[in-house]
This record gives structure tokens, sequence and C-alpha cells, in this order.
């Protein structure tokens, strides 16, 4: 019985791969479902998963050590690979009692910027001596790939030691100029903690922290951008103005001050992103980019936050650009419709008026 359940899951692992999906899920009264483009597709084909199914798939995927993990915690994440053929980011919870898994695909190749279709402006965050540069968006819209497109960049022209810290480890970095160090909690690392604790002892030219997940991993990351290093991390926020906002009242009151004072000065570029559906298929990176001038940093100290959003607005010639105007860009070129625009911006009457003066 083992052996069937075996195959049943590399029968679902090779769909997920093979259909392009992004996202394979498995849980107990639905079948296994795929996300594709962004939409939720049930396999057909498969039958109804019962909690025995669930339990007996989701084992498949877990060693001892993590089966262990899971019935402590009742969720754990980890890094599966599908025979060297794949690699999923794999989260394993508990819902009404019974197993549960949402399993994230990582290409196997990491792609360029210009393959991700992403801004060229990008190219010179990896010529950066130090600082601290930050991908946002919401969980799923290419957050980690634009960053292991960086790193790479970073890898393939400069003579650097690259530390990574990940829970877990997603893309795997091939060694090519660059020395890369990549540490996963729970195997390199005891935690998130420690990792960044001893980080700066190694010595690191460039640092990426998976997540950015509480205030002691903020400071830290602010401290090595501080220090004459350059720091790529991530962040749950939706812009640039709320990532700054967000960081800020992380921390208490009384540390603020410090704080505010850090990241005007160690701060460099926020890249916020989303994945539109295109109307050709496949999805397409709309993106803000905001640079830091001398007239954000300003308004970083004077936590003036909400001007940011204008700043990023009239200084386009910096490479900067909002959400809406890299909207309105691909409604020009046909690539998405306004209807899907409109869905994914934070401002759709802005959108509108913006589409119209173009």
């Amino acid at each position: 019985m083992a052996e069937e359940y075996k195959q049943k899951l590399l029968d679902l692992l090779v769909a997920t791969a093979k259909q392009n999906a992004s996202d394979l899920h498995i849980g107990v009264g639905r079948r296994p479902t795929l996300r594709i483009d962004g939409t939720l597709v049930p396999l057909q084909k498969e039958p109804l998963v019962t909690p025995e199914i669930a339990e007996a798939l989701i084992s498949e995927l877990m060693t001892p050590d993590q089966k262990e993990t899971f019935a402590k915690d009742r969720q754990i994440d980890f890094a599966y690979n599908l025979e060297d053929k794949a690699r999923f980011r794999v989260n394993v919870y508990s819902q009404r009692g019974y197993y549960a898994a949402s399993l994230r695909l990582i290409p196997s190749r990491i792609r360029s910027i210009e393959e991700l279709t992403l801004p060229s402006i990008l190219h010179d965050f990896t010529n950066l001596s130090q600082g601290f540069v930050l991908l946002v968006g919401p969980a799923g819209h290419g957050k980690s790939t634009t960053l292991a497109a960086l790193l790479d960049e970073v890898n393939h022209k400069r003579t650097d030691h690259i530390i990574t810290i990940e829970d877990p480890i997603e893309y795997l970095f091939m060694q090519d100029r660059c020395l890369i160090s990549q540490k996963e909690v729970g195997n390199d690392i005891s935690s998130f903690r420690s990792g960044l604790r001893t980080v700066l002892r190694q010595d690191p030219d460039v640092i990426m922290i998976g997540e950015m997940r509480d205030p002691m991993s903020i400071s830290t990351a602010m401290t090595a951008a501080e220090t004459g290093h350059l720091v790529f991390s991530t962040l749950h926020t939706n812009s640039a103005s709320q990532t700054v906002d967000r960081i800020i009242d992380s921390f208490p009151p009384e540390q603020q001050g410090q704080v505010i004072s850090q990241l005007a000065a160690t701060l460099v570029a926020i890249v916020s992103e989303r994945l539109i559906p295109r109307l050709s298929g496949g999805r397409v990176p709309a993106v803000e980019i905001m640079i830091v001038n001398p007239a954000i940093r300003n308004l970083i100290r004077e936590r003036k936050v909400y001007q940011i959003d204008l700043v990023i607005e009239t200084s386009l010639q910096e490479g900067m650009i909002t959400l809406n105007r890299s909207l309105v860009n691909l409604i020009k070129n046909k690539e998405i419709s306004l209807e899907t625009a409109e869905v994914y911006s934070l401002n759709p009457a802005e959108l509108r008026i913006l589409l119209e003066r173009t």
C-alpha cells in the first residue's frame, strides 16, 4: 500500500511540473488541486481525498524527523526534491484535525531579469557594494524568483561571498564567480534568530534573508547594510510606503527614532511585485519601484511616508515607477485587460484617470 501512495504522490508532482502549475494543494474533501496562472484547477480525474489518503500521501513527503516536528507543532515547512528533476517548497499543516499540504514548485533553472520581463533598472541593484534592497508583495507573486535572479546575476559578475538564510532553501545556486553559502533553518542553523546572529562573523559581502519575520531580523538586516554589506530580503507588504511604515511600526515607540535613522541611511530600493494573468496565457509582472533618493530619505526621517507615492510618480527619469503606471503600460501593450488591472490596482480610480491621460 505504501508503494501505491508513493507512486500516486509521484504522479501528482509530475503533473504539477508538466502542467506548469505554481502550486499543488492536497486536502481532505476535495480533489488534488493545481494553481495554474493564478487560478485553482482541481484534477478532475483524481478521486476526492479522504483523511487516510491525505495522511498517506503527505507522510511520503516527510522524513521521520519532519514527521516528529509536525506531530508536535501541527505545521512544518521544508523543501522536497523529486528525483533531482523538480524541487518543491512544502508547507504541511493541520485543518479540522486532518493532514493538508501546499507545495510550491520551484523552477530548476534560475531565470534572468530579462527572462522574467522585469525592468532593466533592477540590474543596477546587483552592482551595489552595500545597502538594503527589499522585494515585497503578496505571497505567490514572484518575490523569491526575482530575488534569485538578482543573486544569480551577482554570482555571475562579482567575486563575493554570498550567504543566504532561508526556511526552507528554495532555489539552489550553482557557484560561479562567487562563493555561496546557503543556510537552511532546521538543517544548517537551529533558527532564523541564531543564523542572523552569527552571519556577520562569516565574512559575507552579500546577505540574503529569505523573509524578514520580526524586529530582530529587520534590525540585523539594517545593521548589516550599515556596516558595508549588500542585503536583500522580502516582506509581505503591498507597496513601498506601506513597507516603510511596517518596518517602523514593528518596533516599540522608544526604538522607532533609531530605526527611522537606520532605515533612511541604509535603504536603497523597494520593489513591489504582482503577477498578473496575461491575455495570451501565463502571467506577467507589474511592479512598483522606489529608489531611495534624498527626497525619500527626508520623508522617511520626517515620518512623512504618505508623500512617498508622489515622489515615485514624479521620478520616472530616475527609474522609479508606480504600480498603476506599470499596469497602464501593460494595458497599452495589450498584455493585460483593464478589468484585470483594476483587480490588482491599489487605486483603481487613479488607474483609470492615468489610462485616459496616456
